[in-house]
């Protein structure tokens, strides 16, 4: 077993996650190999003094490569993906001191997963077993997102919910639907799989790198799963509006295909199934309180707001739990998918505007 770190930028948050990656109960050969995109911060210096560390305490063995530089074509993080996989190979498995790791044969599977991610410790044993189970060549499990602050309460459960709602869990893990997708925080995949589909080169230009992935190997005939997980989390704090207008503005539009007929389609379909429901149905108690009396029109599209409201409300009630929210916050839904309309109009207006997709700090689409 081999995971893959692409890491730019990250010796802030390395010593919160990095460790307990090292470290995972795993019965099996298991090494890390963190590819140091170009940082400007000390990420490889100290990738390499948490590998030493984990060693002497009896972690998995860490090979930090210092990423090269981006070819003609390649999306960022696909690329330092690729050079991780390449330094996975046996020939190339040396560790943080120098030294070759421990268990260079070749490994069945590859384990993407980002440098802000924290794993619980027997995390990648049950990933494991799940793929070996039912003989799955990708399993992706939905990090835990943070949801601390404010802010992050209003928009990371609907972010998820949203995603959910694009990428319904079920239909991507069924062999007969042609639904694809991944998150790419925990992304386990079949070596082999992955080869024979052509590997990532074949997805070497994709600023979405998990669904690209998801949709190459489910149309090579592959099984694939994808869940919510409690197990693996993110670490990675969003303290304002700001940062994560950015998390959903940055590929909201890229995910649409850069489209302006699938954003108009987008942000319509946002307004009529969440924003029209509750004003209908506000429009129609305020005609009544105010005893004018409203027309059967007004009537009929009030109680259908209404009932729609409560729809959604109760269909939002799951992903709260799961973010161990109030449920009081679930009618506030409307707002909410108000808000991430305008995040996907602003996506598609820094696409226009000549504002390139970041990784990092910097520019990720193909150069």
């Amino acid at each position: 077993m081999v995971a893959v770190v692409p890491a730019r930028n990250e010796a802030d948050i390395l010593p919160v996650t990095l460790p307990a990656l090292l470290g995972q109960d795993y019965p099996g050969e298991f090494r890390v190999v963190l590819v140091n995109d170009r940082s400007e911060d000390g990420t490889g210096e100290i990738a390499a003094e948490l590998g030493v560390k984990a060693a002497r305490d009896g972690g998995a063995p860490l090979t930090v490569v210092g990423g090269q530089s981006r070819p003609d074509g390649w999306a960022g993080k696909v690329w330092a993906m690729a050079q991780g996989v390449a330094a996975s190979a046996p020939a190339a498995a040396v560790g943080a001191e120098g030294g070759r790791a421990a268990g260079a044969g070749p490994s069945p599977y590859l384990l993407f997963t980002d440098a802000d991610i924290h794993w619980a410790p027997g995390a990648l044993r049950l990933l494991v077993a799940a793929a070996e189970r039912d003989s799955r060549a990708l399993v992706s499990q939905m990090a835990l997102l943070r949801a601390r602050t404010g802010w992050e309460r209003v928009i990371v459960p609907a972010f998820v919910y949203f995603f959910a709602q694009l990428f319904p869990f079920r239909r991507a893990s069924d062999p007969r639907s042609r639904t694809a997708a991944a998150a790419g925080g925990c992304m386990l995949v079949s070596r082999s799989a992955l080869e024979q589909a052509g590997g990532l080169e074949r997805i070497r230009g994709a600023l979405i790198d998990d669904v690209a992935l998801a949709t190459l190997l489910k149309r090579d005939g592959n099984r694939c799963w994808l869940g919510l997980t409690t197990q693996v989390t993110s670490a990675r704090p969003y303290p304002r509006l700001a940062s994560l207008w950015h998390m959903v503005a940055r590929s909201a539009y890229t995910q649409l295909r850069y489209s302006p007929v699938l954003l108009a389609g987008t942000i319509v379909g946002l307004l009529l199934l969440y924003a029209a429901p509750p004003a209908g149905a506000i429009a129609w108690l305020a005609a009544a309180a105010s005893g004018g009396g409203a027309g059967t029109a007004v009537v009929l599209a009030g109680a259908a707001g209404l009932a729609s409201w409560g729809l959604m409300t109760v269909s939002y009630l799951p992903m709260l739990r799961f973010y161990r929210l109030s449920p009081l916050r679930a009618p506030l839904l409307p707002l909410i998918a108000v808000l991430y309309a305008a995040m996907t109009a602003d996506s598609a207006r820094r696409h226009y505007s000549g504002r390139a997709v970041s990784w990092r700090g910097r520019a990720a689409g193909p150069v």
